[in-house]
């Protein structure tokens, strides 16, 4: 979590913040190619239960679109 601006973050996963400010929780939920800007989902902090519902069905998606990257050849692992 960080605080910095008055804003309390919350990092989730890669690619996946939330924050909250004018009573609403935000959050990046997309990427418009064509405007070439992100697109953010919001929802009334007066609701944290359902708003906590739609950031773990984002978190679903980024998990499942994730690629699991293939080691770098000839770096030991991680003990």
């Amino acid at each position: 979590m960080h605080d910095g601006y008055g804003l309390a973050l919350v990092s989730v996963w890669a690619g996946l913040v939330v924050w909250c400010h004018g009573g609403r929780y935000w959050w990046r939920s997309a990427w418009d190619a064509r405007r070439q800007r992100v697109i953010y989902a919001w929802h009334p902090s007066s609701e944290p239960a359902q708003a906590a519902y739609r950031v773990a069905l984002r978190y679903a998606q980024l998990r499942e679109s994730h690629t699991l990257f293939a080691p770098v050849a000839g770096v030991p692992p991680c003990p």
